[in-house]
């Protein structure tokens, strides 16, 4: 059908163009609100009524005439109906809705893929400080980041996925402090556990068990690997440097298990600490006070970033000479830009809304080519977990909060990347556990894959029977009339536009949507007509439609993680 709505517009646009010189390029067709007005809409000759000085619904009578005198129209359209002041809604002929079954078909696993339009895209996610296991909020980033990478895929791009690790900071010396105490025998509640005269910065240390195991396998002089580096523990408690070292290590690689158990991988885990080591930093910093773009006040070094639309100016480098952390986050997206990447996606918390004003001004004041807006930014909401009817707010393993790997062992990966999916991302959201766990049609990621389970029971009946998959691709498909079957073809056309406009906006919560939306056209024909039916031509055609589905839901799985079960 995809190939029928661009005969159709081809159409369109020729006639525009006759109307109008120029008006061709923006024919495009709508969704009509009401299924019952037809399949497509035509706003154009409203859109032309003012500058060509004529009554829109005579335009439409008029422009409704040539399109039925075109040949793609006396194909594929069985009527154009003028509608109030002069919408053309389109009714299809069975044959063209019957087009898409044959390109789903035959384009398989890439349905809805664009073609390769030679520019990358990073999209940096998770980039959890390794300073304890992945909580939630991380699982909720590591579902849109990943979703959000399949989707820019299927629309040509070629995607990079970025983690970056904030191992520079306060925060590494807490973790480092807190496991310190433990190596020394000291626990939560001892008198020197809330605060300590050595790090005033650090007002409360890590509780979880995690951190006296990190210190045990430190006095245990264990090994731990992160990425392609190992590190060992020398198990002395006052070598305060080796400490810390092995403790992001052992993190880093405790995180990465929760990333496998979520089935997820990065192609690069990009350190806060290289950007100190490389030079980019202090780089990024002479560029901006070179440009004219800082002053001192106050003993602080300041970024004018009021002239670049932030509220107020930012402090970048402190009295005490440090650098405040934008200021690492301006030199990191340079270094982004500078590796070619033309489109940067970063997914983070809400909480760092204040972040982007600022680290778009250091950009822009630096003046390396850099894009105004650069780069785009997706703000998620935390995640509530209801068990059993009431909040879980903590983990024994965390101390605080409950972790990703706490979420998948209790449901699944497939329910916990659907369910956090589910959402709009700024949306707050309450993940139940009993739900996820529910064999039913409650449950939304049972209910699509079921669908997908429930068709290939279908397909294997029939291929038991001698059925070969290949043979569908090519067989009449006239017999699917009937109305729902109608609907669930054109439901299976939307998937690439939905796609398309899934990515555009970064919203994959719309590919949840849309496979609970295909799930249940799906249902309503399953329970309309019987498949497997005696007449032979009947059966083939039926069996082309529900393939081209389960084709479709796999599809629309992949893009957000989860699996297409063949079995339920």
């Amino acid at each position: 059908m995809l190939s029928v709505k661009q005969d159709l517009l081809a159409a369109l646009a020729a006639e525009l163009e006759t109307l109008s010189p120029g008006a061709g390029a923006r024919a495009a067709f709508e969704n009509p609100k009401v299924a019952a007005h037809g399949d497509f809409a035509c706003t154009a000759a409203m859109q032309l009524a003012k500058p060509l000085k004529a009554n829109p619904r005579a335009l439409g009578e008029q422009l409704k005439s040539a399109l039925e005198a075109t040949p793609a129209f006396q194909q594929w359209v069985d009527a154009i109906e003028i509608a109030g002041p002069g919408f053309l809604n389109i009714r299809l002929k069975p044959a063209a809705k019957q087009e898409v079954v044959r390109e789903v078909l035959g384009q398989g696993s890439k349905f809805g893929y664009q073609a390769d339009r030679g520019e990358k895209v990073l999209v940096e996610f998770v980039s959890a400080n390794p300073t304890g296991p992945l909580h939630v909020g991380h699982g909720r980033q590591a579902a849109i980041g990943d979703a959000i990478s399949n989707l820019y895929a299927t629309q040509g791009w070629n995607v990079h996925r970025e983690f970056y690790y904030n191992d520079a900071g306060v925060q590494i010396d807490t973790l480092t402090k807190s496991t310190q105490l433990r190596a020394k025998g000291f626990k939560p509640g001892d008198e020197v556990w809330p605060t300590d005269a050595d790090n005033p910065l650090a007002k409360n240390f890590y509780n979880g068990d995690y951190i006296a195991d990190i210190a045990q396998a430190f006095l245990n002089k264990e090994t731990v690997k992160a990425d392609d580096r190992e590190f060992t523990a020398n198990g002395d408690v006052d070598d305060y440097d080796n400490i810390r070292q092995f403790a992001v290590a052992y993190l880093r690689n405790e995180q990465d298990k929760d990333l496998q158990a979520f089935n997820l991988k990065f192609d690069q885990y990009y350190l806060e600490s290289s950007l100190y080591e490389n030079g980019h930093v202090e780089a990024t910093v002479q560029r901006l006070i070179a440009n004219g773009h800082t002053y001192e006040q106050d003993g602080a070094l300041w970024l004018k970033s009021t002239d670049y639309g932030d509220d107020k100016d930012r402090v970048m480098r402190k009295t005490d000479g440090g650098y405040t952390y934008f200021v690492p986050d301006v030199a990191y997206h340079i270094q982004k830009f500078q590796r070619g990447f033309t489109k940067v996606v970063n997914i983070q918390g809400t909480d760092h809304h204040g972040t982007i004003a600022r680290v778009r001004a250091g950009l822009q004041a630096a003046d390396v080519g850099i894009p105004a807006g650069y780069p785009d930014y997706v703000l998620h909401t935390m995640v509530r977990v209801v068990r059993n009817g009431e909040e879980v707010k903590i983990s024994k393993r965390a101390g605080s909060y409950v972790t990703l790997r706490d979420l998948i062992e209790w449901t699944s990966k497939d329910a916990v990347r659907f369910f956090l999916l589910s959402r709009k991302p700024d949306t707050e959201y309450t993940f139940d556990v009993d739900l996820a766990v529910a064999q039913n049609n409650d449950n939304p990621v049972y209910y699509v894959q079921y669908a997908h389970a429930r068709i290939q029971s279908v397909l294997r009946t029939w291929q038991e029977q001698g059925g070969k998959l290949e043979q569908l691709k090519s067989v009449d498909l006239s017999a699917l009339e009937g109305p729902q079957a109608q609907a669930l073809m054109l439901l299976l056309a939307k998937y690439p536009e939905m796609l398309t406009a899934a990515a555009h906006g970064n919203a994959p919560h719309d590919v949840t949507f849309y496979l609970r939306d295909l799930a249940s056209s799906y249902h309503s024909y399953y329970d309309a007509e019987r498949i497997l039916v005696d007449d032979e031509a009947v059966k083939l055609a039926r069996l082309a439609l529900v393939a081209a589905t389960a084709q479709v839901l796999h599809n629309g799985l992949a893009v957000l993680g989860v699996d297409a079960p063949e079995r339920m």
